[in-house]
């Protein structure tokens, strides 16, 4: 059964951090480029930010997050996180974990979310 469960959201005043995790089990992580999403309501989900598990591929994130937050990966725990710096009101939003393989298939799993909330 393949499983992503995130972890670590919650709230936080504008300017905190946050540290979310998602551990991933079920196939074999190392094949699979790890990302973030997020979701507020009446919006589509946006790419946040992703990891390639090649060695030395840069990692990518959206502009507005660009220098505030960090994608990292641990093959190891078949874990990946997401280290959230400076957050901002809208910040606001459902993160979720996504795993996908292009190659030789196309291959996508999610996970169920976790809530991010940044008020005074």
């Amino acid at each position: 059964q393949v499983q992503l469960v995130e972890s670590g959201g919650g709230l936080v005043q504008p300017g905190g951090s946050l540290r979310l995790s998602c551990a991933a089990s079920g196939f074999t992580f190392s094949s699979y480029v790890m990302s973030w999403y997020r979701q507020t309501p009446g919006k589509e989900r946006e790419l946040v930010a992703s990891i390639s598990s090649v060695v030395g591929a840069p990692r990518n994130y959206a502009d507005s997050v660009k220098g505030r937050f960090t994608i990292s990966r641990l093959n190891a725990k078949s874990t990946v996180y997401l280290q959230m710096n400076s957050l901002k009101s809208e910040d606001t939003a459902v993160y979720y974990c996504n795993a996908l393989k292009i190659y030789p298939f196309r291959d996508e799993y999610w996970g169920q979310g976790t809530q991010v909330t940044v008020s005074s």
